[in-house]
């Protein structure tokens, strides 16, 4: 028996069958409307910032455990764009779960299965954006690569990645520089 909660970044596994499917911690619903992100020494969600505008996110979003947005990550980011990536965003590897189920909040933990991903340069670092499916969803579940997604989807993606830092006055900071 635990004595205490695993940490949900470095306590719980990536999964027995990692990469083709994960553990996924959720920490923001489509609901939400306050970003919220896990607390690196705590393991407790908190909240990050509210959502200035109506840019609410599309999907289940969260991380995969036990992964980090480094260097690695910048050194792909960097072959592939042939731009100057100096680093990662330092944080564990974003995942977004597409799903047809209403999942009414965060702090729960799922397994997705990666059907591919968005290289998205924010602020200059590597941000990388796994795409997954909820495992045995019904509408999803069964779709192997994110160009099975139908395009609107996609679209709703991007968009919601190249804007949800803007803000009146600001320059955008967020590029997608691969799917």
């Amino acid at each position: 028996m635990l004595k205490y909660k695993k940490h949900p970044w470095h306590g719980i596994p990536v999964g027995t069958n990692a990469p083709t499917m994960v553990n996924v911690f959720v920490e923001i619903v489509p609901s939400d409307t306050l970003k919220y992100e896990i607390d690196k020494d705590s393991g407790f969600l908190k909240i990050d910032r509210p959502q200035k505008y109506s840019n609410i996110v599309p999907f289940l979003y969260g991380f995969i455990p036990q992964t980090y947005c480094d260097n690695e990550i910048a050194k792909l980011a960097s072959v592939k764009t042939n731009k100057t990536i100096a680093r990662g965003d330092g944080d564990p590897l974003d995942i977004c779960v597409l799903s047809s189920y209403h999942i009414p909040n965060g702090n729960i933990l799922l397994e997705a299965m990666p059907i591919g991903g968005i290289r998205l340069i924010d602020n200059k670092e590597a941000d990388d954006k796994i795409i997954a499916v909820l495992k045995d969803d019904e509408i999803y579940g069964t779709m192997k690569d994110i160009h099975e997604l139908p395009d609107s989807i996609l679209q709703k993606i991007k968009h919601y990645f190249l804007t949800y830092k803007n803000l009146p006055g600001s320059e955008n900071i967020c590029e997608i520089d691969g799917i």
